[in-house]
């Protein structure tokens, strides 16, 4: 296992002006780089080439011309330190320690960088509105008023109204909710937090915007993936 940060650095090469392009160098320990460039079989790259290249999250992560990139290896972090299975096993050392994350293999190495690469833009909603739904009812916003967060947002705010697949409403007052919202988003935990709740809890008093009412639906729809996406990296064999 190893633990790193892929986060590329800008580097002035010599003196530029502001007409010129930046070089940026990834922020990667070369030894360790190399020792997965070998396990895999494929060739390190500064950059990568994603123009053209498709899928359900805008991206389509394969072995381009037998070569990775640092935003591969962010990724394919991204997608171990989101499976429930590592989670769990590691849970104790994660407390008092820095992730240790395995080597990857080919077999499973672009798959759980397509995986992290949805989360990721899932998480900073880079995601098309018109894929939110994800196949379920859209989350709506239907009744008029203020607009105005005077409940307390605890569990008595989340009202069941779709037993079958157990969506409901999260209220904000006393006559407007959130609707067909999935019970697995409202309880929803990232570390210590349910994110559907505190950004509304933190929101107490305040009068919501039409763009604050989009950006919380986006917040629950990348819920809904997150939770989807978590799943399917739990179906991959981690070394």
């Amino acid at each position: 296992m190893y633990d790193f940060s892929p986060l590329p650095l800008p580097r002035i090469t010599q003196q530029q002006s502001t007409e010129e392009t930046n070089h940026r160098t990834p922020n990667l320990n070369q030894q360790l780089i190399k020792q997965i460039a070998e396990k895999l079989g494929l060739q390190f790259v500064a950059e990568k080439n994603l123009r053209g290249l498709k899928d359900l999250a805008g991206l389509t992560y394969t072995a381009t011309n037998n070569t990775f990139a640092p935003i591969d290896i962010l990724d394919y972090i991204y997608a171990v330190l989101h499976s429930p299975k590592y989670r769990e096993t590691y849970k104790e050392f994660l407390k008092i320690d820095f992730p240790r994350v395995p080597y990857p293999d080919i077999k499973t190495f672009w798959q759980l960088v397509k995986l992290g690469g949805e989360l990721r833009q899932l998480h900073l909603l880079e995601t098309q509105e018109s894929k939110t739904s994800f196949g379920r009812q859209t989350i709506s916003y239907p009744i008029d008023g203020d607009n105005c967060i005077t409940r307390k947002l605890n569990k008595h705010d989340f009202e069941i109204t779709n037993e079958e697949h157990q969506q409901g409403r999260v209220w904000i007052n006393n006559t407007q909710y959130f609707d067909n919202v999935p019970h697995t988003a409202w309880a929803f935990y990232i570390g210590g937090y349910q994110p559907a709740q505190k950004w509304l809890k933190d929101r107490h008093g305040r009068v919501l915007t039409i763009e604050d009412i989009k950006h919380y639906q986006k917040i629950i729809n990348a819920l809904i993936e997150t939770d989807r996406i978590m799943r399917e990296i739990d179906l991959i064999e981690l070394n």
